[in-house]
């Protein structure tokens, strides 16, 4: 199954949670006013979620005459990537980390720290670059502000339902068939659910960025090799700034360490990716 269609069929389960949830609290108006919550709720996020992400982090916009090496290789992935060339910023952290940024390719960001610029080879950052590149050209960042309205629907509905069942009013379309118990049990059960498809996506889009990063860089081993010292190296020196909100946009996991459960985990395993991108090096 590739990324795509297993991404398609994760927002189905989302849609499908909030089909549920809002014939449970009643119906197509339980779904509209959910619906409109999240919107508002997500809509500044899109818009503005670039410089407030760029903004946390202390980011600072780098021209060519400041990291010419830095650039030209954006420009050439850009151009292979057949998309506009990114803003590049410089994140003041030895904590060895990058991530992309942006509603569009028109708008896209890529951000690297002072760390990851110091510990990894030429062509190790050329396959982190590439990486970041390809969620720009993915619309990564579009289909999670998705993802991140839907699951705020859920949380929505959810939350009033167990308002609902506590208090014993509100269930649905059906007062005389109605479950205060069913009720609030699937408004607890909902949002972890949601949560879980959330991370399952975001994992989903982390391989499918390693594919087309892969494939830009020209050679998988090099960002192969890269994981493998951010992993370590990460693990070491955490990131000073931000928290775990922002933790799903950087390549490897900044906060978490070894010890988060895979369940619950917004990146993929080091391990699994690193075998995937060997094992797409020895079909080039």
């Amino acid at each position: 199954m590739t990324s795509n269609i297993k991404t398609m069929m994760l927002l189905a389960l989302l849609s499908g949670i909030i089909i549920v949830l809002g014939g449970a609290l009643g119906g197509k108006g339980g779904i509209i006013i959910a619906f409109a919550l999240a919107l508002i709720m997500n809509v500044g996020s899109y818009w503005y979620s670039d410089k407030i992400v760029l903004r946390m982090y202390g980011a600072q916009e780098v021209g060519p005459q400041d990291a010419p090496m830095l650039h030209q290789m954006v420009e050439e992935l850009a151009h292979k990537a057949g998309i506009p060339k990114p803003r590049i910023c410089v994140i003041p952290e030895q904590a060895p980390n990058a991530f992309a940024t942006g509603r569009d390719p028109e708008h896209g960001v890529v951000a690297v720290t002072q760390g990851i610029m110091q510990l990894l080879s030429t062509e190790e950052l050329k396959g982190v670059l590439a990486h970041e590149i390809g969620h720009i050209t993915n619309r990564d960042i579009l289909i999670q502000s998705i993802a991140g309205v839907m699951a705020s629907a859920i949380v929505s509905i959810a939350n009033f339902m167990q308002f609902a069942a506590i208090f014993g009013f509100a269930g649905g379309d059906d007062e005389e068939g109605s479950n205060p118990f069913a009720a609030l049990l699937l408004a607890f059960v909902a949002p972890i659910a949601a949560s879980l498809i959330q991370f399952a996506i975001s994992r989903s889009r982390e391989y499918l960025a390693d594919d087309t990063g892969a494939r830009l860089a020209g050679n998988p081993l090099y960002l192969a090799s890269a994981l493998e010292k951010l992993n370590a190296y990460s693990q070491r020196v955490p990131m000073q700034h931000g928290g775990e909100a922002t933790a799903h946009m950087f390549i490897v996991n900044p906060f978490s360490g070894a010890n988060m459960a895979k369940l619950f985990s917004t990146h993929p395993p080091i391990e699994e990716r690193v075998n995937r991108l060997r094992q797409m090096a020895q079909r080039y």
